[in-house]
């Protein structure tokens, strides 16, 4: 099988920033506060670990066209399109507002994976791709109805 090729590097800049998007979906998860706590700490624990359960699905796509999976914490930062939680917790506005776009940024990583797979002629992938977009943009639409 093919190593290092368009889709698979595509698959591990997608892992790459699912994963972090996990991790910071989880450090807001304990790091939220104010008046929508407990409905934000329950939500940011339901889409950390969807988050993480998609990791997973991807790292195994990637093994499965023949090439290893990214991991690590410098892999994953060196490829992933989503940047790291602030030092510092910022509000629970802020934190609904940030996981927004990062899904957002996600889906349209995702978007353009789904053409270079199409170009490939990988339907799985493209499959794959279709369903993480979705997820990202109702994920990103839940969301955005919390900043309203």
């Amino acid at each position: 099988m093919a190593r290092n090729t368009p889709v698979t590097a595509g698959l591990a800049r997608v892992l790459a920033g699912t994963a972090a998007l996990a991790v910071k979906t989880q450090n807001f998860h304990w790091n939220v506060e104010g008046p929508h706590f407990a409905a934000l700490h329950g939500l940011f624990e339901g889409q950390y670990g969807a988050l993480q359960e998609a990791s997973d699905t991807l790292a195994e796509r990637i093994r499965a066209l023949g090439d290893h999976a990214p991991g690590g914490l410098g892999a994953f930062a060196a490829l992933s399109p989503v940047g790291d939680a602030p030092a510092a917790p910022p509000s629970a506005e802020e934190m609904v507002a940030a996981l927004a776009e990062d899904h957002r940024r996600l889906s349209g990583e995702a978007g353009a994976l789904l053409k270079t797979a199409e170009e490939a002629g990988d339907e799985v992938t493209v499959d794959m791709m279709i369903a993480r977009m979705t997820e990202h943009d109702k994920t990103a639409w839940m969301l955005d109805a919390h900043l309203r």
